[in-house]
């Protein structure tokens, strides 16, 4: 890892799982670390536990629901008023195997793990850009391997299935078609950007997934542990300082899907910067 000691790092869905990791793991190396989390409860017991884990008191939390993009909003401005510089968001947050929409109408998976993360990364932005070299590490998935495509009007229907996997997928091609045209978008500004498979992880994201299903798919998973390194890696190591818009697994570079062109990647960003629009707009 690099010298991240005293950079301001933010993770979403650090509460639990292994976006507690993450930020555990950037703490212990001396972080200034933002735990984004829905639950407030949740949220505040892994502050104590990051805190004492790291033996630092530089951890603070910060409500999020990514399921509603005036929480979503809310969020940003809370952390810019702090008027503190962000070097490191980390897109960890997610959700498997759920059926519904979000407050705004979107297909939940879509919902939470693309377009709240679009948002909220578009409202810290400008602060990424003036506290460079900075990085956007989004954690998507191998599952997004077995996307065909975005059907566009899905987007607006609750997941088909027991499990939402089909959706779940599409959700995480979304993921690493935004990493890679955010590295287009933001070339030579000094932020960087990177996408990853954290390799199949027994956290909490299942925990949805109806009983006799969940045990089935998570026996063989890697620990929370196992599954933030390469969060970790693209978060702070020199190795990856001059790349971006890159797909990773293992601690290192992987193709992504030939599903994940430039072209829809640019169509996906249009979309997804009209339908969040009203909540982006005039930040500061």
């Amino acid at each position: 890892m690099s010298d991240i000691a005293g950079r301001t790092v933010l993770v979403t869905g650090a509460n639990t799982g292994i976006g507690k990791a993450t930020a555990q793991g950037l703490g212990a190396q001396g972080a200034r670390v933002y735990v984004a989390s829905r639950s407030a409860v949740k949220g505040e017991a892994a502050v104590s536990a990051i805190k004492a884990a790291a033996s630092s008191d530089s951890v603070f939390f910060l409500p999020l629901d990514l399921a509603d993009l005036s929480s979503v909003r809310s969020c940003a401005e809370a952390f810019l008023d702090r008027g503190e510089p962000l070097h490191v968001l980390v897109n960890n947050a997610g959700v498997a195997g759920r059926r519904g929409l979000t407050r705004q109408g979107f297909e939940l998976m879509f919902g939470v793990n693309h377009l709240g993360h679009f948002a909220l990364t578009q409202l810290l932005l400008d602060r990424l850009a003036s506290s460079a070299p900075s990085r956007v590490v989004t954690v998507a998935s191998d599952a997004h391997y077995s996307a065909r495509g975005i059907d566009w009007d899905a987007l607006r229907r609750p997941a088909r299935g027991i499990t939402g996997m089909h959706e779940y997928a599409v959700s995480k091609l979304c993921n690493v078609l935004f990493s890679a045209e955010l590295a287009r978008r933001t070339a030579g500004t000094g932020v960087t950007t990177y996408a990853l498979h954290p390799g199949v992880v027994a956290s909490d994201i299942w925990r949805r997934v109806p009983w006799p299903v969940r045990p089935l798919l998570t026996r063989r998973m890697l620990s929370v542990d196992e599954g933030a390194a390469t969060s970790l890696y693209c978060a702070a190591s020199p190795e990856v300082a001059s790349e971006s818009g890159l797909f990773y697994d293992s601690c290192a570079r992987r193709p992504a899907s030939p599903v994940a062109t430039p072209s829809l990647g640019r169509e996906l960003w249009e979309r997804s910067e009209a339908w969040t629009a009203p909540y982006v707009a005039s930040a500061a």
